[in-house]
């Protein structure tokens, strides 16, 4: 989609920063478009050069941006939540893109986790969650400005933005004002839109408990699926030990054989399953919850039942 739309070729350059593992900018090097990443974690940033990807490993930010030559795209998918400096950052992304560049950002919409109730997705490696109000106020300080965006369906909802330098002659789309008018009125431009998150993941908590009790009064087997951040958050924020919930079955071989944190639930394969028959199956990363499903459709032979919690507790 990007190639065309920004008229990318080989006198380009791409720059992607957090690039992980180069999944990503290896389908700009297939199209001979040059490219660089930035990664700061060695492992990943080793398996994006096997690719064929020049990486500096280093974290982003304005010194790091000097030193860079300028880029006609800069990229950066789940990396903003991460920054601990955002304004040193976004001040990067303005030093590092070239004059008529483009700076494309994904992160998830704050607007989705308050409106579904998504707590479960704010966990230790995030500084900030982000609407598109704020984003835009973060921008312009740092003389850029976002003239579209995006409504991605990625962890419960995500954001695309497209921005550049302001001054520019960039056609702002229309609907970069229509969504700043939805997040008004849900109430993002002011504290009391914020306020009722805690009593909603209250809710939320007491109904999981009451599920899960429920079951085992029942003497119902409870197993989960998927040792994911969102379930540890859920978990710890609950109170749920091992003794609510037997096992939870993840395909990451590097997972399975260790315990999830604080909760202690051991974590095994997917054929602990077919041997240990449970009665029920929690899916924590309710983002891809069609995918596992229709993964785990044999479950049903035995009238095992799907759990979701969140937004709210639904048995499928």
């Amino acid at each position: 989609m990007i190639i065309p739309r920004l008229n990318l070729g080989r006198d380009s350059l791409v720059t992607e920063i957090a690039c992980n593992d180069g999944y990503l900018l290896q389908y700009f090097l297939q199209k001979k478009i040059p490219c660089l990443g930035v990664e700061p974690t060695k492992s990943t940033a080793d398996a994006a050069r096997e690719k064929g990807v020049s990486i500096i490993e280093d974290f982003f930010g304005t010194g790091l941006a000097k030193k860079l030559e300028k880029s006609d795209l800069i990229i950066g998918n789940n990396v903003l939540a991460h920054v601990p400096d955002i304004n040193d950052f976004v001040q990067g992304l303005a030093i590092g893109l070239k004059a008529g560049g483009t700076i494309t950002l994904e992160f998830p919409h704050l607007l989705n986790l308050i409106r579904y109730r998504q707590f479960d997705t704010i966990y230790h490696e995030h500084f900030s969650y982000f609407s598109l109000y704020t984003v835009l106020k973060i921008f312009t300080r740092n003389r850029l400005v976002v003239y579209d965006v995006e409504e991605l369906t990625t962890h419960g909802g995500s954001l695309r933005i497209f921005a550049g330098h302001a001054g520019e002659d960039f056609y702002v789309k229309s609907r970069v004002k229509d969504l700043l008018q939805k997040e008004k009125d849900a109430g993002l431009d002011r504290i009391s839109g914020y306020c009722g998150l805690q009593s909603e993941a209250k809710k939320i908590k007491m109904e999981f408990l009451n599920f899960l009790l429920s079951a085992q009064k029942e003497d119902k087997r409870v197993a989960a699926y998927g040792a994911a951040a969102k379930g540890n958050t859920l978990l710890n924020y609950c109170g749920v030990k091992n003794d609510l919930i037997d096992f939870v079955v993840d395909a990451s071989p590097s997972k399975q054989g260790q315990f999830l944190p604080g909760s202690h639930i051991p974590i095994v394969e997917e054929s602990e399953l077919i041997n240990l028959k449970p009665d029920y199956v929690i899916i924590f990363p309710w983002n891809i919850k069609e995918e596992i499903m229709a993964q785990l459709q044999y479950v049903k032979s035995w009238g095992c039942r799907f759990v979701i919690a969140i937004p709210e507790i639904k048995v499928i």
